[in-house]
């Protein structure tokens, strides 16, 4: 891929402003209705989708002027995919991709941002995009569970960078750990030996790490014969689902975010959920489980001569629809004395949490500003807790929530759906 193969999509940009917000026809209220928060924060069309398109096209046609100004409009991105969606709603032209690729053009230009690199530096180091604070497996202590290393293992749970190396979300991958073990699940986890997807370094726009950690971990699952991985990671499940299958590296391996494999296990009547779990929440839809993780559309063609914008055979694109959303919903409702209120803006047209795109690391600052944003609008439901599905999305609310004051709680799923379980 390279940013001249968008020329065509970044010409058809016509500065209509649709990917600043959720579609009209979508719209719940008056105060939640913006769906960039690049835009949102900084005020300025350059921030916008579409503004990055409109610098695009033009820097393709009258070369590439790194700019200070430029750089911070290419990195203050959540990569997020919120504006393509809203603009896929009406239009047929690709948003996300030009940007993403935009910003491997600039990380290929060696205008890179240095905290990005320092993460990237260390992922080529230690396998991990955020720094290590022990062995990968710690948090599997006293569990005994399988070794996908050395024993054969129907599915192999991954866990990721994060909530490996974060012992606050240590609780997380235990309790899908003890759900599996409970539901007779044939599983086992790569320990030490598991190291990054790398696709939270494509977003940062390192492609080439990114595919050095994809051959990695697809050679690894080769070899030691899985089929399937299940992840309570949404950053990695979207990058063994999507990315993987863009660059044809995932073969026919299965993939699941836990939330879609407890909706499996409770169709079949292996989890049953019985004790009582009595609080108010509101559900946040993370963005590599929702809109993001809608499968990858392979398509070979060409332009039809002419002014129009046309394809043969017609191009099919993701518009966010196919993400991830009811199973999260199903395992909330599963839980005896859960009541879910939905948000304003959800599913497909979820507000970032602010975590992505590499943001988390080079503007700090921003990353909160997105998250307090999320918890204003999930205090207007009422809820007691606002409960996720991501480790990355958790820490951000959690970091909001105590610089704001608010009194709202932050929860996993799994952490309920585990206490739930007799």
């Amino acid at each position: 891929m390279s940013l001249e193969q968008y020329q065509g999509d970044m010409d058809m940009c016509c500065r209509c402003s649709t990917c600043k917000f959720v579609p009209l026809q979508k719209v719940g209220g008056f105060d939640f209705v913006n769906v960039c928060p690049s835009i949102s924060k900084f005020n300025f069309h350059s921030y916008s989708g579409g503004g990055r398109m409109n610098i695009g096209a033009n820097m393709l046609r009258h070369g590439f002027n790194y700019t200070d100004r430029l750089l911070d409009i290419v990195y203050n991105c959540q990569q997020c995919g919120a504006c393509g969606v809203s603009c896929n709603y009406a239009m047929d032209m690709e948003v996300l991709a030009p940007i993403t690729e935009f910003r491997i053009k600039c990380v290929s230009d060696g205008k890179t941002h240095p905290a990005l690199d320092a993460a990237v530096a260390g992922m080529r180091e230690t396998g991990s995009i955020v720094p290590p604070t022990g062995k990968r497996g710690d948090w599997a202590k006293g569990l005994k569970l399988k070794d996908a290393t050395k024993e054969k293992v129907e599915v192999l749970l991954y866990i990721g960078d994060l909530t490996s190396h974060d012992a606050k979300l240590h609780k997380l991958a235990r309790a899908t750990a003890k759900i599996l073990q409970k539901a007779g699940v044939d599983f086992g986890i790569a320990g030490d030996a598991e190291t990054s997807t790398g696709g939270m370094a494509y977003e940062m726009g390192y492609e080439a790490d990114f595919q050095t950690q994809a051959r990695k971990n697809m050679t690894f699952i080769e070899q030691h014969g899985i089929r399937t991985v299940v992840t309570p990671s949404p950053h990695a499940y979207q990058a063994f689902k999507v990315l993987y299958d863009k660059f044809q590296l995932r073969g026919d391996l299965r993939v699941f975010h836990i939330t879609e494999y407890l909706q499996q296990l409770l169709d079949e009547g292996r989890l049953t959920p019985t004790k009582r779990v009595d609080l108010a929440v509101t559900y946040h839809d993370p963005c590599h489980l929702g809109r993001l993780s809608e499968p990858w559309q392979h398509w070979q063609g060409k332009k039809v001569p002419g002014d129009r914008f046309v394809f043969d055979p017609p191009k099919v694109y993701r518009r966010g629809t196919n993400g991830v959303y009811d199973a999260p919903r199903e395992v909330l409702g599963s839980i005896p004395g859960v009541k879910l209120t939905e948000m304003q803006r959800t599913k497909e047209y979820a507000w970032c949490c602010g975590a992505g795109g590499g943001v988390a690391q080079s503007n700090p600052e921003f990353a909160e500003w997105t998250a307090r944003e999320r918890i204003n609008e999930a205090e207007t439901t009422g809820a007691e807790a606002i409960v996720t599905a991501c480790g990355w999305c958790a820490n951000n609310f959690n970091a909001a929530i105590d610089a704001a004051g608010s009194r709202l709680k932050v929860f996993d799923i799994v952490e309920l759906f585990e206490q739930s379980l007799a």
